[in-house]
């Protein structure tokens, strides 16, 4: 372990566990990386050890998931035996993640990744491949491979022989094949072995069943398959048309969020984690690993601004098949769009909560499922149209089909546009009439307008028109509070709130206004703390919820672009940069940062990246 992570698990953590008295049973969040196979993923930590993996897809029950309980939650851990300096990198232009280890008798790295595989048959086998070399001189390693199904609560069996240990439970098999001998421990399997410079070892952690056996991964087929999986990575990342400054940052950014993609259907996940804290020993713990509409959609336009189209054209192919846009028919209780779906479309999300897991550093409650499915958010027909726009103008042409979807949607908004909800922070604490939501009901209407006239594609103009100015006027007149000089977070209200970043960037108002200016000063001196961006104060408005929140991530990037499109470049480039060193070893970010800077929340979040991308883009484009 590096010793800045030693530093802050000794600063954020209780000792003990399986691996020894001088270890802490949970490292910071920052001190990982992820890995994934476009259908599921796997943080590892900079201590070696996989503590957190849901297989076969994204949201499925966790196999391993000590980052929510060290004791009960599960893990493959796999480290020298000695004590050792750690560093974390990926391999370069790839999400390939190396953990190397420098003892005083050798050097040796993981190499840790996931096939991609194209072949529907064998992609079913959600392949994870470790593999050890040890590069200088000579090193004992030890593993230890502990799955935990179902979140911990199915108990499994394990057959071991040959070099390979099937582990079953009533609802997963996974089969682990090692070049080196290994002992079956009760519900585990361990190895200890021994590497001289120059030779490897390899573990590869297969699901089998359903027409896929477990199947053997020589040496030679972990080289391979690792050759592969690095030309996937630099074959899809050299599709990236951004050559600007910060180009390493916003490149990790891009294979990020690929990261979060599920290659099935097109859907794009808010985080790949559930329950990771946005408050140690909080309750602000929610399941991430569904498509919000409006996450997906931030992600589209990113993406689209790097010259990646077939993500765009995925997600158009995901709501097309898994979301039903035709506002004509019988909509919701919240409209006819739900704010998230599962990755595979579904509606229904029940949120339930872990009690036999103790949370990220006590955290408790772990839960899984998100009842904001039921919330009202007007905003995100906004950031759907949005989207679509780009996509029409950056992707392929919208289709008829879609067009009649997108104009049933806008007639819907034209008439609730004026319904309070419950915004886009999804407060529990009731809804109110959130100027965000009635901005983003305004760019819904006006990039139809656009696209209509544009491609002189049909729509009620006149009625859209007199509905996006009534809004225009509504958010201009009930938005503005002349006591704060600013605008606020709700109609008639005095709370500011982070979100009205937004209005510059979606072209409501010019970034030079006096009001606008006027509201980016009051932002930076009540919400703003070293470049980093609180979204309200929840003293001043109450949201529902216990205890405190770090600064939100997305608008410390959303700060950036406004003081960008203000023409304060100085005070951009310096909010940016001092926002890059929040980031962790690896150039990733979760949902929140910390008084100490320590990351909170999910991890990492598709929010935080997305909006890195687009503050790096407008400003290297403002600096010229």
């Amino acid at each position: 372990m590096t010793t800045e992570a030693n530093e802050a698990a000794g600063a954020f953590g209780a000792y003990g566990g399986s691996l020894g008295a001088d270890t802490p049973r949970y490292l910071p969040v920052a001190e990982h990386g992820l890995i994934g196979d476009l259908r599921s993923a796997a943080l590892v930590g900079t201590d070696g050890t996989i503590d957190w993996y849901c297989c076969p897809r994204f949201d499925a029950p966790s196999v391993f998931a000590s980052i929510l309980d060290a004791d009960r939650g599960g893990s493959f851990e796999l480290a020298p035996d000695v004590p050792t300096r750690t560093k974390q990198f990926y391999f370069p232009d790839t999400n390939v993640l190396i953990t190397r280890f420098f003892a005083d008798d050798g050097v040796g790295e993981i190499q840790d990744f996931m096939p991609i595989v194209d072949d529907s048959r064998e992609a079913d086998r959600h392949r994870l491949i470790r593999r050890v070399v040890c590069v200088r001189g000579s090193l004992p390693f030890r593993a230890r491979v502990a799955p935990r199904f179902e979140y911990g609560t199915q108990p499994h069996t394990v057959h071991a022989s040959h070099g390979q240990a099937v582990f079953e439970s009533p609802s997963l098999s996974l089969a682990l094949t090692s070049s080196v001998p290994i002992e079956v421990d009760g519900p585990d399997v361990w190895s200890l072995f021994k590497l001289h410079e120059g030779e490897s070892a390899v573990f590869a952690l297969d699901r089998v069943g359903g027409g896929v056996a477990p199947r053997v991964c020589p040496l030679s087929e972990a080289e391979q398959q690792f050759n592969a999986t690095v030309r996937f990575w630099r074959r899809w990342l050299s599709r990236s048309r951004y050559r600007g400054r910060w180009r390493e940052m916003v490149h990790r950014s891009a294979l990020t969020l690929k990261l979060l993609t599920y290659a099935p259907t097109g859907a794009i996940i808010a985080a790949p984690t559930t329950s990771l804290p946005e408050q140690i020993g909080g309750g602000r713990n929610w399941d991430y690993r569904y498509v919000w509409i409006r996450d997906a959609a931030f992600c589209v336009y990113a993406l689209l601004r790097l010259g990646f189209t077939e993500e765009a054209e995925a997600f158009m192919g995901f709501l097309s098949e898994h979301v039903h846009l035709d506002a004509a028919q019988a909509p919701g209780p919240t409209g006819p769009l739900q704010i998230m779906y599962g990755i595979d479309g579904r509606c229904d999300l029940p949120e339930r909560e872990l009690p036999h897991l103790e949370g990220y550093r006590g955290s408790a409650p772990v839960r899984v499922g998100n009842d904001a499915v039921n919330q009202l958010q007007l905003d995100i027909y906004g950031a759907l149209v949005d989207s679509l726009y780009l996509y029409d103008g950056w992707g392929q042409p919208i289709s008829s089909a879609h067009w009649d979807s997108i104009s049933e949607l806008v007639d819907w908004v034209c008439e609730h546009w004026d319904q309070p909800d419950e915004g886009i922070w999804e407060t529990r604490g009731g809804r109110r009439n959130f100027l965000y939501s009635r901005l983003m009901c305004w760019v819904a209407i006006e990039r139809a307008m656009r696209l209509a006239r544009h491609r002189g594609l049909p729509g009620d103009l006149v009625r859209w028109g007199r509905s996006r100015d009534a809004i225009y006027r509504r958010i201009m007149s009930h938005g503005w509070s002349a006591e704060r000089n600013a605008f606020v977070q709700h109609e008639d209200g005095h709370v500011l709130d982070a979100s009205v970043l937004m209005m510059p960037l979606a072209k409501f108002i010019s970034p030079t206004d006096p009001k606008w200016l006027a509201t980016l000063d009051a932002l930076g001196e009540e919400l703003v703390s070293d470049s980093l961006v609180y979204r309200y104060d929840p003293l001043a408005s109450p949201d529902g919820l216990r205890g405190e929140e770090g600064t939100f991530s997305i608008c410390s990037f959303w700060y950036v672009e406004a003081l960008t499109r203000a023409g304060r470049l100085d005070d951009a480039r310096l909010a940016f940069e001092k926002m890059l060193t929040y980031g962790n070893h690896l150039g990733l970010y979760a949902e929140e940062i910390g008084h100490t800077g320590e990351q909170r929340g999910n991890f990492p979040q598709a929010f935080t990246h997305l909006a890195l991308i687009s503050a790096a883009f407008n400003l290297d484009r403002a600096l010229g």
